[in-house]
């Protein structure tokens, strides 16, 4: 389905019927991945998932968002579906920090009965010292690189250091959005944690190395009603390695029966 949310198009899914769940997708991610999830929850709940600006069938914002920009689009995208009273969260990666970063608003026009959290970002890991040095001598390259008389000699040098020095999501997307991954991964929400009310389910991957375990150890011992269960032989995608386990954990948290 297509709907349009302040100029912005925007596809998403609804299956079932019931209670509203949302589901909120990873970065360079989109509501494909939700297909299984989306079909287990629908039994009980009316299961939502919209591809994200930026993302999938969505198109992007016009200028490089925030989280904050994110948490008011989705806010409004709540509002358009309208009866969402005792809404459950569910947030993959990115979702997650969304979902985080929502939950620290007062006074909203709903209530969060549920949240799930899985391999979710949101807390800024700490760089070492090779690390900060890596990030040091990248920046004075790119100010180097970005001088005119250098962009003239070599026009795409500062394009090469781009790839080089790059993740695979910055490299994969477009300017806007690669402004905005930047905004969006240099924030911190590791404060906000405490923020959550609702029963929290967090679930990982004992393998991801894109969120570690310790960030859902962490958020089991700040989140206030928390708790963590851990997936052997599953890494960030934890819903797609190892369905049979995930669902089952999800059914028992949601109370959907087989």
């Amino acid at each position: 389905m297509i709907t349009t949310i302040d100029g912005i198009k925007i596809n998403y899914d609804i299956r079932g019927e019931g209670a509203p769940v949302l589901l909120l997708h990873g970065w360079g991610a989109n509501i494909t991945l939700f297909d299984g999830l989306m079909n287990l929850i629908s039994k009980k709940y009316k299961a939502i998932a919209l591809d994200m600006p930026g993302f999938g069938k969505s198109c992007e914002p016009t200028e490089p968002w925030c989280v904050d920009d994110y948490v008011d689009f989705v806010l409004k995208f709540i509002d358009f579906l309208g009866n969402t009273d005792d809404l459950i969260l569910l947030g993959h990666s990115f979702g997650g920090r969304v979902i985080i970063k929502m939950m620290s608003r007062v006074n909203l026009a709903f209530n969060v009965s549920k949240i799930i959290l899985t391999g979710s970002a949101g807390i800024k890991p700490k760089k070492s010292f090779k690390q900060k040095s890596k990030l040091l001598a990248y920046k004075m390259t790119k100010s180097v690189l970005n001088s005119a008389p250098v962009k003239k000699a070599f026009p795409n040098a500062l394009e090469t250091l781009r790839k080089k020095n790059g993740s695979a999501d910055y490299n994969s997307a477009t300017p806007t959005m690669r402004a905005t991954l930047v905004k969006v991964v240099n924030e911190d929400l590791t404060h906000l944690l405490e923020k959550i009310e609702a029963p929290t389910l967090l679930i990982w991957g004992k393998n991801d190395t894109a969120t570690p375990l310790s960030d859902g150890e962490l958020m089991e011992k700040t989140i206030k009603d928390a708790g963590l269960v851990k997936i052997d032989n599953a890494g960030h995608y934890a819903f797609l390695e190892q369905p049979y386990i995930f669902h089952k954990v999800i059914a028992s948290f949601l109370n959907i029966g087989e």
